[in-house]
């Protein structure tokens, strides 16, 4: 029996039902690890008077199943809590989330169209120079400190490339309405060219960082799925045909291969997230990791404890939505797996 439109409809359906109790567990672990983990007034704020600590105080002191519901609560209603100086910290959080995206995004894309051929030149020169050559390349990324990789662009690529290593542009405001607060976006959005060109010299840089360092997910991945596919038979036949071996190994090999290799990479997504924590301070993204590196104490700022459990709960909600789309995109690819 083939597949259906409806079909797809209830499988997808059945993956976001399947979503709710994970969210929920999230909620759970996050108001154990702080408010009975963490029941110390002083703690959530080092600097506040003696109203905000009673007040503090008091509410701790309340059952914990009223904890419970006046935390989940105020999650639903927006209510995150507030920095030491007294800045919400969702409204915090939400503007600096489409940029994170964008970075996260453009880091995947890399990775796609980088990773997944060079994965196929290392299968298709396995145990050679050129197979050597690719594990060097990807093992250097994943032995690279995010950090050091950071600095070392930003010190020495961006002035040798010309390249801008702050900020998302050269000036700011931008003379054009954020519709997405996406840079590159919202500037093509506006058709403003020469902001399109500014903001992508912007990205280029973080994004690069941020990939060559997971580099060796989509290149190892693809390396793997390739060798257990060009020994089959089709592959085989399709080299008997005369087509040519690019034909072969891109449209034939790497087809069947890519059903892995793409639910991996859907999950490596989440896993970016907290690569952008010094990658967007050191490039002075303004992100929500950029938030989180502020909110802990970095560069000397007062620690903002309830940005710290928000940037966790938001990170691990991003890793869960990730691991979603992968599951879905198996579902979709695989033929085998049964969407009822």
């Amino acid at each position: 029996m083939g597949r259906s439109p409806t079909d797809l409809a209830i499988f997808i359906g059945k993956r976001l039902l399947q979503l709710i109790p994970v969210l929920l567990g999230i909620i759970i672990l996050t108001f154990v690890f702080t408010h009975l983990s963490v029941a110390n007034c002083s703690i959530w704020y080092p600097h506040a008077g003696k109203t905000t600590l009673a007040l503090c105080q008091a509410q701790f002191s309340k059952p914990i199943w009223v904890q419970f519901w006046t935390y989940f609560v105020n999650l639903l209603h927006g209510n995150w809590g507030a920095s030491v100086t007294g800045v919400p910290v969702y409204p915090a959080i939400a503007a600096g989330v489409p940029a994170t995206l964008e970075l996260v995004i453009a880091s995947l894309f890399l990775m796609i169209v980088i990773g997944i051929p060079l994965g196929v030149m290392a299968a298709q020169t396995a145990g050679r120079w050129g197979d050597h050559l690719v594990r060097i390349f990807y093992l250097t990324g994943w032995a690279t400190p995010t950090y050091l990789g950071a600095v070392i662009a930003a010190i020495f690529l961006a002035p040798y490339f010309g390249l801008p290593s702050h900020g998302e542009y050269t000036y700011t405001p931008p003379p054009f309405h954020q519709w997405t607060h996406m840079s590159v976006v919202d500037a093509l959005l506006a058709g403003n060219l020469p902001w399109t060109w500014d903001a992508f010299k912007h990205l280029i840089l973080p994004a690069s960082v941020l990939a060559f360092i997971n580099m060796g997910i989509a290149t190892r991945m693809t390396r793997s799925s390739m060798l257990e596919v060009l020994p089959l038979d089709y592959v085989k036949s399709a080299r008997m045909k005369g087509l040519s071996e690019f034909w072969v190994m891109y449209k034939h090999a790497l087809r069947n291969s890519l059903i892995t290799t793409t639910t991996v990479l859907g999950v490596t997504a989440g896993g970016l997230l907290a690569g952008t924590v010094v990658i967007e301070e050191v490039f002075g993204w303004p992100g929500i990791g950029a938030y989180a590196y502020t909110a802990i104490g970095g560069g000397g700022a007062a620690p903002n404890f309830d940005g710290a459990v928000a940037v966790v709960a938001v990170f691990a909600v991003g890793v869960v939505i990730a691991n979603l789309i992968a599951d879905i995109l198996y579902g979709v690819l695989d033929p085998r797996v049964e969407w009822r």
